[in-house]
């Protein structure tokens, strides 16, 4: 895994989990501190023996562009989070975090979009860009992207037009939560937790909430949404089912996906449910 930081990543305890399951008991799968700017020059030294990496931030832009071909997820959301070794040589770059944001939604979030549905995104880093193209590959059509700076959501935007959906910028300082809350069937916060204090009485009625942040879990905005009856999803179990493509891409196997469940449960004190659909 590549990333810099990534002394705090889970994914290693999901991957050696499906290595352990899977019998694959040569292989192993180790945090690398790499900023971007390294990302490509480390990629071009290594052998044959590697099947794949994943990447964090800060590379996810620059694994894309070092890719010599990409999946259209991975162009749409503008970064990648996977690259994969191709038996033609050269690397094929994929963001399963848009699998982590849709089966998030479907399955702990129990999101099953209708004709019309239009989504909120609260934040436009990394995680609002595979949001939106998440929310288009569930059928949303519309979605209301709530920022502090407009200026600054423009690769959100683009990715959001790339899939297809129509995009509303909204400054934070000037939206109508109240309104957009009510509008919105599905609400993904990308965004800290105190960002959204203030507003959380707004945003506690809404259907169904994917909340990226899940330690401290749960946080002051799902718990207000939970009493209320929504719905709910976590970062966790985005990390969990976007981690499910990741090991069938490096492996060409199908994820054991009980045995990797449970270990991230096992390494989070079972804090959440995470199932599995």
């Amino acid at each position: 895994m590549l990333g810099k930081p990534v002394a705090h990543s889970l994914s290693p305890v999901l991957h050696e989990a499906a290595y352990r399951a899977l019998g694959l008991d040569g292989w192993t799968y180790d945090r690398v501190e790499m900023d971007a700017g390294g990302l490509p020059g480390f990629v071009d030294g290594l052998g044959p023996e590697w099947a794949g990496l994943s990447v964090t931030m800060p590379g996810k832009r620059a694994a894309l562009d070092f890719a010599a071909e990409a999946t259209p997820r991975a162009v749409a959301v503008g970064a990648a989070n996977t690259l994969v070794r191709k038996e033609s040589g050269g690397w094929l770059a994929d963001c399963t975090d848009v699998d982590g944001v849709v089966d998030a939604l479907r399955i702990a979030g129990g999101y099953h979009p209708k004709p019309g549905d239009t989504g909120l995104v609260l934040g436009a880093g990394g995680t609002a860009a595979a949001a939106v193209v998440g929310l288009a590959a569930l059928g949303v059509r519309a979605v209301d992207l709530v920022v502090r700076e407009p200026a600054r959501a423009v690769e959100t935007v683009e990715s959001a037009e790339k899939a297809g959906l129509v995009v509303n910028v909204r400054p934070w300082s000037e939206a109508d939560f109240s309104a957009l809350a009510a509008n919105a069937a599905v609400v993904v916060s990308t965004v800290p937790p105190a960002a959204v204090e203030p507003i959380i009485d707004v945003l506690a009625g809404v259907p169904c909430l994917l909340d990226v942040i899940y330690h401290p879990w749960p946080t002051p905005l799902a718990d207000a949404v939970a009493a209320r009856g929504g719905q709910l999803a976590t970062g966790l179990d985005m990390l969990l089912h976007q981690a499910f493509g990741q090991v069938e891409h490096f492996t060409g196997l199908p994820a054991p996906r009980e045995a990797m469940r449970d270990a991230l449960r096992s390494a989070t004190g079972g804090i959440l449910p995470l199932p599995l659909g």
